[in-house]
């Protein structure tokens, strides 16, 4: 896979967007996933540890709970992705509140491995409630996730953040965030989506308060959507036809995991649909 730096996919995706087309960024459990985005057309590819949870057939969420290492399960994956991109850019997704992790160094071994960019995750951002409130106080923080962003930035990383709130948006803006990413939860759908989620013009009441927000700390941003009750295209257009400041869409479950249970259950079943050529004389026989 070719290099490209973070100025080279900015003036891509610039240029894309100047057309008025849509920005297209996929979650990668697989190599064969990464495959068929980049067939696809996807813009960006995107590869953390709930992409390897979710393809084996547990939830997304398993991705937060101590079941492995993220930020290791993020490397081994890319012996898988990276190879069979071709010209994609291909970003990690960061675990920044690992208290083992030496963040520059590790910044430094991605772009060594041939990823271009890095999104928060694991994020605090998608936990709420006392349990987040205590991640808060004991060190485990938004804040962390915004300043693994600067250092990235700093690094000519390109910079994908998930925000959750206007102020995360802000604070990622001020970070140096190339394309912000709101999220709006669990993906829904299919067989381990989630089942509450908010409705989508709430989603993108919330989506303009924020982009107004980030507007005034900086307008060379570029906003995405993602999660929540956008599982579909349908769900994705209607949210866009709300939001015109939503240069594209960000999918993970929706780009690998919900295609893939409907070909294989519908190829499944139409395989135990073919007729079988009766023998006539074979079938006489056994009456």
């Amino acid at each position: 896979m070719p290099h490209l730096t973070r100025t080279e996919i900015l003036k891509r995706l610039r240029a894309k967007i100047a057309r008025g087309e849509t920005l297209v960024g996929g979650g990668a459990g697989t190599g064969l996933s990464a495959k068929c985005e980049e067939a696809g057309g996807a813009d960006l590819i995107v590869i953390y540890n709930s992409g390897r949870y979710r393809m084996a057939g547990r939830g997304s969420l398993a991705g937060y709970m101590s079941y492995g290492n993220a930020n290791e399960i993020v490397m081994e994956m890319a012996s898988e992705v990276l190879p069979v991109v071709q010209d994609t850019p291909v970003l990690a997704g960061v675990n920044a509140t690992d208290p083992f992790c030496l963040m520059d160094k590790f910044l430094d071994d991605l772009k060594t491995s041939g990823f271009t960019g890095v999104q928060n995750f694991p994020t605090v951002g998608l936990i709420d409630g006392k349990f987040r409130r205590e991640l808060e106080e004991t060190g485990m923080s938004y804040t962390m996730e915004v300043d693994m962003i600067a250092r990235a930035h700093a690094k000519d990383m390109l910079t994908s953040p998930y925000v959750f709130n206007k102020d995360e948006t802000v604070a990622m803006a001020k970070a140096g965030a190339d394309i912000i990413v709101a999220h709006f939860g669990l993906t829904s759908g299919g067989a381990i989506g989630a089942t509450d989620t908010p409705a989508i013009d709430a989603c993108a009441a919330q989506f303009n308060d924020w982009v107004k927000a980030a507007k005034a700390v900086r307008d060379d941003l570029i906003f995405i959507c993602h999660g929540g009750p956008l599982a579909e295209p349908a769900d994705a257009q209607a949210f866009l036809s709300l939001c015109p400041d939503c240069h594209g869409f960000y999918g993970a479950s929706s780009m690998e995991r919900l295609p893939t249970e409907r070909a294989i259950r519908e190829q499944t079943a139409a395989f135990g649909n073919l007729k079988r050529a009766i023998h006539p004389q074979k079938e006489l026989q056994n009456d």
